[in-house]
């Protein structure tokens, strides 16, 4: 049996698995070389469970077994995409895929591209952070960018509605592991660069070339835009000049904005493409924002919508955990955001505190089981802004909360005030306690996340639920 063979036996219904606990009678296993753990380790049990066609690397120990074919591949993982479009019956019909890669922005720059089509009258999903969705469907997301089989049975699903255009959301983890295999992307976004992940990578350089896959790498974006404030978005239109560059200082950006007035309210910006240039009043806040707002514009423009078909992110709100107010019947001014780099948490803080509020109160915590390096420096973010620090847990996984405390406080040095509670609900609450009208509260590393994970527990915790409690 050769490759195209297996193709066939797909088309024809029969199932794929990369899981071997997964496999049913007749089933093609893939066994993908993994970044912990070798797939071809479970080819014996992948064929106890029934598989009949097992695709593998050329390194994978495989001895002859009567009833099993076994199909040599010079990469798995990039087998796989083509494998997926065959079972999930995408390989005459894919949507356009717009994918949004960057330290920070993603999730916000996916929902306003998203929320851009949609006011354009074109069918389309999303996948990120928050949710999988498009019409008629809305499913919660178990992780930024789903593995290469979730991805394409979620786009063989979203084709069958009729979605045309598909944006999302991908991870540094994503390409590296090659989970957009067979998945063209025709527009690529990249915000920007900062410290994050580097428990993976290993270091800023790694992580920059996970990213710039997207971009400059085997299976690259038709075209693409990048932010020119930032030094990696430079580095990547130095070495692809044909992508738009976007930025709010650089001079050579094509697309720029400039913020001619903020507030409580939002932002006016005074965007230009050229010869053309227009207003937009948009109630989102910050700095930060406006680039969002600007890789969405950049993004309507490449994929054809003229420059009126833009004002509609005047009435975009973002995302869900980003910069979000908390509502409640004592006018207090309460925000819950997604930030857990040193980076987001620098430009949330400053967004707040542009806003006039007498104070700005933070709690925030670091997560557990991660990039330990970042601690130190996301203490220092939050110390240069707030008024009053509440350190306190986020995700502590495995390890200590008081050691990942401990290893954030050195970043503290010079804050005003500092408060230390380990336990979030509590911190969250005592936090509420120390505002003063005028005050501004920001809750920040979890977002629209609903769940806190300690030790190995996934345990439900909401940022907003624990805010609506204490102030009952």
């Amino acid at each position: 049996m050769n490759f195209e063979d297996v193709l066939d036996k797909l088309r024809n219904g029969t199932g794929l698995r990369t899981h071997s606990a997964r496999v049913q009678a007749g089933d093609v296993f893939v066994a993908l070389s993994g970044t912990k753990v070798d797939g071809a380790r479970f080819i014996d049990d992948a064929v106890a469970r029934g598989a009949r066609v097992v695709v593998h690397g050329p390194a994978a120990a495989v001895a002859p077994r009567e009833g099993v074919a076994f199909v040599p591949v010079a990469d798995p993982a990039k087998a796989l995409g083509l494998l997926a479009r065959a079972a999930f019956g995408t390989e005459d019909r894919l949507p356009r895929v717009i994918g949004v890669t960057g330290t920070n922005g993603k999730t916000t720059t996916a929902h306003l591209v998203h929320h851009l089509l949609g006011e354009n009258n074109i069918p389309a999903g999303l996948i990120g952070t928050v949710r999988c969705s498009w019409p008629g469907t809305d499913i919660a997301a178990s992780m930024t960018t789903p593995d290469c089989l979730n991805l394409h049975e979620l786009v063989g699903r979203m084709t069958r509605d009729g979605v045309e255009c598909l944006v999302m959301e991908v991870s540094s983890h994503a390409l590296d592991q090659q989970r957009l295999a067979g998945l063209p992307v025709e527009v690529g976004i990249f915000t920007n660069l900062t410290q994050d992940h580097l428990d993976y990578h290993g270091d800023m350089e790694r992580y920059f070339e996970a990213k710039a896959r997207l971009f400059l790498g085997e299976e690259r974006c038709a075209t693409g835009l990048v932010n020119m404030d930032d030094e990696y978005g430079r580095r990547l239109k130095a070495a692809r000049p044909d992508l738009l560059g976007f930025g709010i200082e650089a001079a050579d950006a094509q697309l720029r904005a400039e913020i001619r007035s903020f507030g409580s309210w939002g932002m006016q910006l005074a965007v230009s493409h050229g010869d053309a240039g227009f207003e937009l009043k948009t109630p989102l806040v910050g700095r930060h924002n406006a680039y969002n707002l600007l890789s969405a514009m950049g993004a309507g423009l490449l994929l054809g919508l003229d420059v009126e078909a833009l004002q509609c992110l005047a009435h975009a709100v973002g995302a869900p955990g980003r910069l979000e107010r908390v509502p409640n019947d004592r006018g207090l001014d309460i925000f819950v955001d997604y930030a857990h780099t040193p980076d987001a948490l620098e430009k949330v803080s400053v967004a707040l505190k542009a806003m006039g509020f007498a104070r700005l109160i933070t709690v925030f915590g670091c997560g557990g089981d991660r990039d330990a390096t970042k601690r130190p420096l996301m203490g220092r973010a939050v110390a240069c802004h707030a008024d009053v620090v509440v350190v306190t847990s986020d995700n502590p996984r495995t390890e200590d909360p008081e050691s990942i405390l401990d290893q954030i406080e050195p970043g503290l040095n010079g804050a005003g005030q500092v408060l230390r509670e380990a336990d979030r609900r509590k911190a969250i609450g005592l936090a509420i306690d120390t505002m003063r009208p005028g005050d501004a509260l920001l809750i920040a590393g979890k977002g629209h996340e609903d769940y806190q994970i300690v030790g190995t527990e996934k345990r439900h915790f909401s940022d907003f639920e624990a805010v609506l409690e204490h102030l009952a």
